[in-house]
């Protein structure tokens, strides 16, 4: 029987993100989704390896992180400011969010979805486990590295979204996004013959 779960999953990369801000370099949402399963990987390496924290599992993050946005092949990606309008907005857009996610997920073969489920589900389930918080981390330190290299080209339509994205990130005291942010994210607005 033929499957349209992964003819779907590649569809991501047709989806634009930021949709409202004029980019110098376009993002869609399958690069989206590899960066943040780096970054992920990367918060639950500072995790574990300087702050011992050895029940965090960097390989368990950047999988989840993959899939992260997957849904958005049925919603598209749907701009923050749009999403956070108001409670109501934000509710119903989590329900069609969730709804997505149950039709992505009754694609997958059904001797497949007891890998699958948690990782498309996750994100809106009632009862978000630990990992949630690394990868959230994560693609708000996407959204901030994004932010970052556009002002860096000078394109000052980010300059508001990188504020707001960093005070986000503050939020959520977590000692190893900090720590990204201190060793890892300045390099991020070098150019090549800079970091060379």
């Amino acid at each position: 029987m033929e499957n349209h779960f992964f003819a779907y999953l590649y569809r991501l990369r047709y989806i634009e993100r930021w949709s409202l801000m004029r980019n110098v370099m376009k993002e869609n949402v399958a690069e989206h989704s590899f960066h943040v399963a780096l970054l992920a990987h990367a918060l639950g390496t500072i995790a574990r390896e300087i702050y011992n924290k050895h029940d965090i599992d960097p390989a368990e993050l950047a999988v989840r992180a993959l899939f992260h946005d997957a849904s958005e092949v049925f919603t598209g990606d749907i701009p923050t400011p749009v999403k956070h309008y108001n409670r109501d907005i934000l509710q119903n857009f989590r329900e069609i969010e969730r709804y997505s996610a149950e039709r992505l997920t009754s694609l997958v073969p059904v001797e497949l979805q007891t890998a699958y489920s948690p990782l498309l589900l996750g994100k809106t389930a009632a009862g978000k486990d630990a990992t949630y918080s690394y990868v959230k981390a994560a693609d708000l330190l996407d959204a901030y590295l994004k932010c970052t290299t556009e002002l860096s080209t000078g394109n000052r339509e980010f300059a508001v979204a990188k504020k707001q994205i960093e005070a986000a990130l503050i939020a959520l005291q977590m000692p190893e996004v900090e720590y990204f942010l201190t060793h890892l994210a300045p390099s991020v607005e070098k150019s090549l013959d800079e970091l060379s």
